[in-house]
């Protein structure tokens, strides 16, 4: 087990070394990016069940569609990376770029309801609740919008 795990190390070395050599910074961020992502939506699904379970906000309904993207996205990620999947992007991409347009369009129903009104909510809280306002445009959406 040790042998596979130094020979993983020193793989993974050699190739930071190499990206390092040929591309860079941009080369070390290629190497990185599945970590970063992984970063990214641990602290999105960390801070999703933060503001609902220790602030006691409740999600709307673009909010858990937003969650339903990003959850399975932490799960993905941290097999893939254990796995040394190269061919995960095609399993990411499709959460990733469907919680695109789901936050945008979320952030936009915030921002702009006279363009984009909200549809009408049945049950719980309506879609154009707006719990933070940091610098004037961050939101909830907005977060994870950079998540995605």
């Amino acid at each position: 087990m040790q042998n596979v795990q130094k020979s993983a190390t020193t793989e993974a070395r050699a190739e930071a070394d190499a990206a390092a050599s040929a591309g860079g910074l941009l080369g070390l961020l290629n190497i990185w990016c599945r970590h970063i992502a992984l970063l990214a939506t641990w602290i999105a699904t960390c801070g999703s069940l933060f503001f609902s379970e220790v602030l006691g906000w409740q999600p709307c309904l673009f909010c858990w569609y937003q969650r339903i993207l990003m959850y399975p996205l932490a799960i993905i990620l941290t097999v893939g990376i254990l796995r040394n999947d190269r061919g995960m992007a095609a399993y990411v991409l499709p959460f990733s770029i469907a919680g695109v347009f789901m936050s945008t369009y979320h952030y936009l129903l915030i921002r702009a309801p006279r363009f984009f009104p909200p549809p009408p909510c049945t049950d719980g809280v309506p879609c154009s609740v707006d719990y933070i306002n940091w610098l004037g445009f961050i939101n909830i959406p907005t977060l994870a919008l950079i998540a995605f």
